[in-house]
């Protein structure tokens, strides 16, 4: 208050100090006014741990222009995205989402500052806990291609009972190498893998939502990679060929 008063005698009476009277009093309730319903619209992103696999989802909550909000749901991890809630309902800090299309739910309370979510995941009977948060801004550096000599697509079959045809995709930039893998009989396409990593003839690469990996040696012709795929403490043989195109 003494800032301002000083600024005010400065101006002196009329038009300014009238301005500044106004920025001031709309300063002053944009402070007061209460972390309300519209601050919480836009994008809320979390990780489900279920036994040992990770599933990031994100959820995004739109205003409906009535008071209320509508809200979809993505899961990056299983490529579905935009799947649409029944209802949403929030009632002082208390966040609740249906979404019946997966039989699921979602509670939660909102902090004060409306920056995190600390809530509950609820499935077919199944509750998990799961805490949201904003998500960083997205980044504005261009990664740079540095293709190696593995780069291209691999696939290979698992002998899982019925033989299960994945593909891998692998792409090096400057920074690193980064992969997709497709399950092709279960319509699963472009996976995220987690992390993929190469030390000499050794390639490595880790899947936390499936709770697998692969670790398989490349032979010196460059054209296949032989290994195992590791998955919920099971070990299975996998040999994957590079895809001529």
């Amino acid at each position: 208050m003494l800032v301002l008063q000083a600024v005010l005698y400065e101006k002196g009476p009329g038009v300014e100090k009238m301005k500044l009277l106004m920025s001031a009093l709309c300063l002053t309730l944009a402070a007061a006014a209460p972390a309300g319903a519209q601050t919480i619209a836009g994008d809320w992103q979390g990780t489900l741990a279920i036994g040992g696999a990770e599933l990031r989802l994100v959820l995004h909550l739109t205003s409906d222009g009535k008071g209320g909000f509508t809200a979809a749901l993505d899961s990056p991890d299983q490529g579905a995205k935009g799947i649409p809630a029944s209802s949403v309902s929030l009632t002082g800090s208390s966040l609740k989402v249906e979404i019946p299309q997966i039989m699921g739910s979602y509670q939660g309370t909102v902090n004060a500052g409306v920056t995190a979510i600390t809530g509950t995941f609820s499935q077919g009977g199944m509750s998990t806990p799961l805490n949201l948060s904003r998500p960083p801004a997205p980044s504005t550096v261009k990664r740079v291609p540095k293709p190696s000599d593995i780069d291209g697509d691999w696939e290979g079959t698992l002998n899982a009972g019925p033989g299960l045809r994945l593909v891998l995709h692998l792409v090096t930039f400057e920074d690193g190498m980064t992969a997709t893998l497709d399950s092709l009989d279960q319509n699963a396409i472009g996976m995220p893998v987690t992390s993929v990593t190469r030390s000499g003839a050794k390639l490595t690469f880790e899947m936390k939502q499936l709770a697998g990996g692969f670790s398989g040696s490349i032979d010196a012709g460059l054209a296949t990679i032989d290994g195992t795929w590791t998955q919920g403490g099971n070990s299975l043989p996998l040999v994957l060929k590079r895809v001529k195109r």
